[in-house]
């Protein structure tokens, strides 16, 4: 856990907060656009939040906090009672959501959904690679960095305020993407659901901040055998093994627990998983917080 200082908490839009993030020693490990890091509240909450600001800014990290109405503490928190100068525990930078190389990118964002854009845009921009980005928000008002980005890059950048303009029509925008170009997209679910629905899966990149609704079927028990200590676990089919492993003294660290931010990924040595996250856990991992087994029984590197 890298240590950091609240160095500016600045409002950046309607229940929007920036924070600044500074090092309290030596350079904040590096990332890329797309990254996430948790940040570890003083209410004892942990937070996942995409990194916004410069990479190249070795001192310091900026995310950006939308006050959810039905917070469950952390954003509440944070506009509430977090200070200037508090000292907050961060994680280093994971990245699921990565700016794969293209030869032209549009980027879509939904209100919040604009902070892991912000930088992909930067990089695209910088690299001289053709970029545009649809920003939609109820209004202009509850838009974080709306006026940086038409400052900085003009008509690349479009801004459609939905209760005045309607929604960005994403189908045609889909009719005019240049050959090869990659679409990069966050926002609220209604939103990805229409650009999975209007863009090819190939080409299409998105990231929730929270899961997709999914079926499954009903939860069965199995075991799961930790193999460095060779204990063996039986987990109910009430419970997560992310909750069995801690209450059997083998805990992983974790922070959204709904299989969208990738802090509790373990090895599986034997056994089929049964994702269950919406990260698309890579061959040989899994999430334990909601991922189950699909036979009786798992190896797990623990």
């Amino acid at each position: 856990m890298q240590q950091t200082v609240v160095d500016h908490i600045d409002r950046a839009a309607e229940d929007v907060v920036s924070l600044a993030l500074r090092s309290a020693s030596g350079p904040l490990a590096p990332w890329e656009p797309g990254a996430h890091i948790d940040l570890a509240l003083p209410n004892w909450l942990t937070r996942q939040y995409s990194l916004c600001g410069d990479p190249a800014d070795r001192g310091s990290y900026r995310v950006a906090i939308r006050n959810e109405r039905l917070s469950r503490g952390g954003s509440e928190y944070i506009h509430r009672f977090l200070r200037q100068g508090r000292t907050l525990g961060v994680s280093l930078p994971r990245n699921h959501f990565r700016l794969e190389p293209a030869p032209a990118y549009l980027f879509l964002a939904g209100g919040i959904g604009i902070t892991p854009l912000l930088p992909m845009l930067r990089a695209a921009a910088a690299s001289g690679v053709p970029a545009d980005l649809v920003y939609a928000g109820q209004s202009v008002a509850t838009m974080p960095f709306a006026d940086e980005l038409r400052s900085s890059y003009g008509d690349r950048v479009r801004i459609v305020a939905t209760r005045r303009q309607g929604r960005p029509d994403l189908a045609a925008l889909a009719s005019a993407l240049p050959p090869g170009a990659r679409v990069y997209c966050c926002g609220p679910p209604a939103m990805l659901a229409e650009a999975e629905a209007a863009f090819p899966a190939g080409r299409l990149h998105t990231e929730r901040f929270h899961p997709a609704p999914k079926s499954f079927a009903p939860n069965e028990e199995f075991e799961v055998e930790c193999a460095r200590s060779g204990q063996t676990l039986r987990v109910p089919a009430d419970e997560s093994l992310l909750d069995v492993l801690t209450h059997a003294g083998r805990p992983v660290g974790s922070g959204c627990r709904e299989g969208v931010c990738g802090s509790c990924e373990i090895a599986v040595l034997d056994g089929e998983p049964e994702h269950r996250d919406d990260i698309g856990a890579p061959q040989g991992r899994m999430y334990p917080c909601v991922s189950r087994a699909l036979g009786p029984r798992l190896v797990v590197d623990l």
